[in-house]
């Protein structure tokens, strides 16, 4: 699967949004199924993060990654 995300897509995924998702899962959230559904999802984004792509991004034709500029 080709890349289709950009480095502040990918950190923002893995540094922020992942680790937020455990804190809410594990301190707010008080039925066990929502929790449950956080932490995967919090795991996903890491993967995909991780990855550097996202496979929602393609149906919808989203490709926040840049190709490196050649010159002539």
């Amino acid at each position: 699967m080709p890349h289709n995300m950009g480095t502040a897509d990918r950190v923002i995924r893995a540094a922020v949004v992942a680790p937020l998702l455990v804190i809410v899962a594990l301190t707010v959230v008080q039925a066990v199924a929502v929790g449950v559904i956080l932490v995967a999802l919090a795991f996903v984004m890491l993967l995909t993060g991780v990855i550097g792509s996202c496979p929602l991004y393609v149906p919808f034709g989203l490709d926040t990654h840049r190709a490196p500029h050649t010159t002539a």
